[in-house]
């Protein structure tokens, strides 16, 4: 939202908050200094879904952030996720037909390529089977949008294909809000803080450098702004087909070892952990090619790896903070 609002847009949110919290929206009002509205809807109510659209007949894009994320809790509960991430999407997709909003920003995930045959892997690769139903959710999603683009010629989209976001806002006002996260940075930082008495990697015989998962990790901040500038792609009309995927990624593969030694580094801490097996729905490695984003959207990643983990644990630190004062009051 904010890298939007920055950018000239008016921005409204759609968010039933079943994930989030009025924290971040309150978060939001402090960096751009204005409140953002909120419709505390589910998007899987059609009825609910098309009273924003009837109240903001002046919309002239969408992006779609709403699904569930954590793969364990998908691999446990399929028909949760495929409940909630394909029918808010399919509602939406209605939605904008009816009252023509055509501009259309979709989120996947770097999950869709499963265990990737190539790296650093492309747009054009084939899509492997999904490790997990969180990810199968992201490739039927992209599938609904392209057939849906190809069936109305008016409906164009860009497929984001996140790598692993991880980071905060700078200011430390904005940042990942979960009591028990299954990110590895919220992870890291809640170990070293004290939160946890240690984590957990998941397996270190992977066929890998050191043998840890290897991921590419992408600052929340790279990952606003190349929603911003599909956003702006679409309503210029510089792109060539209805339907685009783009990859966002570092285009720089790090392995689990390798993300805790740069945290270790730039905070001072010393992260207790142990070494499990490991995790059903986890690929062995996967980093992107991003020369897509790079050339067409003009996008490029600012954030270096110490930058990520820097703003991840200054926003621990802010939680800290606050809770200490609320303690003290």
């Amino acid at each position: 939202m904010i890298d939007l609002i920055e950018n000239g847009f008016d921005v409204i949110s759609v968010d039933n908050l079943s994930r989030g919290s009025l924290r971040m929206l309150q978060g939001v009002e402090k960096v751009v200094g204005r409140p953002v509205k909120n419709y505390r809807v589910d998007l899987c109510n059609l009825e609910d879904t098309e009273a924003v659209f009837i109240e903001n007949p002046d919309l002239i894009g969408v992006i779609h952030f709403a699904a569930y994320k954590s793969v364990p809790e998908s691999v446990k509960e399929p028909l949760k996720y495929f409940r909630n991430n394909l029918n808010s999407l399919v509602n939406i997709l209605q939605c904008a037909q009816e009252y023509d909003v055509n501009n259309f920003v979709f989120s996947s995930s770097c999950s869709v390529y499963g265990n990737a045959k190539k790296l650093p892997v492309d747009e054009t690769a084939s899509l492997a089977e999904p490790e997990s139903p969180y990810a199968r959710t992201k490739q039927m999603g992209e599938a609904i949008c392209s057939d849906f683009s190809r069936q109305n010629k008016r409906f164009q989209a860009t497929l984001l294909r996140y790598f692993n976001p991880v980071g905060a806002h700078p200011s430390s006002l904005l940042g990942e809000l979960q009591e028990t996260p299954e990110n590895l940075v919220p992870v890291i930082t809640q170990t070293a803080i004290g939160k946890r008495k240690e984590m957990q990697i998941f397996g270190n015989d992977y066929p890998t450098r050191d043998g840890s998962c290897i991921r590419d990790y992408i600052h929340v901040m790279d990952i606003a702004n190349a929603h911003t500038r599909a956003l702006q792609y679409l309503i210029k009309g510089l792109n060539k087909e209805n339907c685009e995927v783009f990859n966002l990624g570092s285009g720089n593969g790090v392995s689990v070892l390798e993300l805790i030694a740069a945290f270790e580094k730039i905070s001072g801490q010393k992260l207790n952990y142990k070494v499990g097996p490991r995790r059903p729905g986890d690929v062995v490695q996967v980093y992107a090619n991003n020369n897509k984003a790079e050339t067409k959207l003009g996008w490029h990643a600012k954030y270096n790896l110490e930058q990520m983990m820097e703003t991840a644990w200054n926003w621990e630190l802010a939680l800290k903070h606050e809770s200490e004062k609320v303690k003290l009051n």
